[in-house]
């Protein structure tokens, strides 16, 4: 006579692989998945990046229209009218959210000549010029958590 002998795993072995992976997972793919904070960081970085770029292509306009002195307005892409100190943008909420077209996206605030663009937690600056011969600064990002994210 044969034996019959069966091969494979029975159906209460198998459930407890996928108890065990579920278990793996609810602990894991929140580790993994929270990119939120970076993403904001990431967003932030776009910003300071893009009003580097407009704070040049001001400058760039107002070298060009002889309006590099003083206090003065230039005209950027559409039309836009950016407030100009020194050939550079304002420091002001209006100027630097018009020409880097933060429409909404940041939190742009302003006082004393240094404007403040805020996403969660974090932020950065940019400096308007003093005086003749000194360029608008825009400063690091600050308010970075542990994980260099950036929190809600």
């Amino acid at each position: 006579m044969m034996k019959n002998q069966q091969s494979g795993f029975t159906l209460i072995e198998l459930i407890m692989v996928i108890v065990i992976i579920g278990i793996l997972a609810a602990f894991a793919v929140p580790r993994f998945a929270d990119l939120s904070g970076d993403a904001r960081m990431a967003s932030l970085d776009g910003a300071r990046g893009a009003l580097l770029s407009a704070n040049g292509i001001v400058h760039s306009t107002a070298l060009a229209r002889n309006q590099a002195v003083g206090a003065g307005n230039v005209n950027v892409e559409g039309g836009v009218s950016v407030a100009t100190v020194e050939g550079y943008m304002a420091g002001t909420a209006a100027a630097v959210g018009a020409a880097a077209q933060f429409e909404g996206d940041f939190v742009v605030t302003d006082a004393a000549g240094v404007a403040t663009v805020t996403l969660g937690a974090c932020s950065f600056t940019y400096t308007e010029p003093t005086g003749p011969g000194v360029v608008g600064v825009v400063a690091a990002i600050t308010g970075q958590n542990a994980d260099g994210g950036c929190d809600p």
